[in-house]
């Protein structure tokens, strides 16, 4: 395969998010009811959109207002703002496309604003996707559809066949299998055996993704 793009995840592949969005679902859920474990909510509510999120935990047993999404990302984009760190590793792999000259997007289920909140503390970062930031709730199409990784794809060039995905979660992996791209799963919120099910290669360090897609 000749590999002509790259289409990243972001929270918990570019940006690390994770943690923080799980501390305060961890209180926001019990402040409504539902009091669960830390590991629960990052097994069973990672990779979806945050109305997704509330539909699960009300089915759960959950009390949240009809207003939670919205004051939900409120409080998130608050928190985010203060500091949001990347994946150790990330900018080596930007560095190893960028000598290969191989181009790369982020199709997130966040939204814009999230994106422009986290991406945006970073120097330069921002300038580094040359405005391939694709969110699946602008499209209307958010992951697990194939919608979002797919017009990803379009917009740089590539077929499914020759792009390759890299994501985190169940759904995001479910969305690349869809899109029939060649995904491979970052294992650090999610037990790689849950990404292998989705159809992902699974793998625990950023710092062996080049060599994984063989640039280096």
């Amino acid at each position: 395969m000749t590999l002509a793009a790259v289409i990243f995840d972001c929270d918990g592949v570019i940006v690390d998010s994770e943690e923080m969005t799980f501390d305060l679902l961890v209180e926001e859920f019990a402040a409504h009811g539902l009091p669960l474990p830390r590991e629960t909510i990052a097994r069973d509510y990672i990779g979806g959109t945050m109305a997704d999120v509330a539909r699960r935990a009300r089915t759960a047993g959950a009390t949240l207002p009809e207003t939670w999404v919205e004051t939900f990302y409120a409080r998130l984009y608050a928190h985010l703002a203060q500091s949001t760190p990347l994946v150790p590793g990330i900018l080596t792999v930007l560095d190893a496309l960028d000598r290969k000259g191989i181009p790369y997007a982020i199709g997130s289920n966040g939204s814009d604003e999230k994106m422009q909140v986290t991406l945006g503390q970073h120097p330069g970062l921002l300038d580094r996707f040359k405005g391939h930031l694709y969110s699946g709730q602008t499209l209307g199409a958010p992951k697990p559809a194939p919608d979002l990784y797919l017009h990803a794809a379009r917009q740089l060039g590539a077929t499914p066949g020759t792009a390759i995905v890299i994501e985190d979660s169940p759904t995001g992996a479910r969305a690349a299998r869809a899109a029939q791209i060649r995904c491979f799963g970052y294992a650090a919120h999610t037990p790689a055996d849950r990404l292998a099910n989705e159809g992902a290669i699974p793998f625990t360090d950023m710092a062996d993704l080049p060599r994984l897609l063989g640039l280096a």
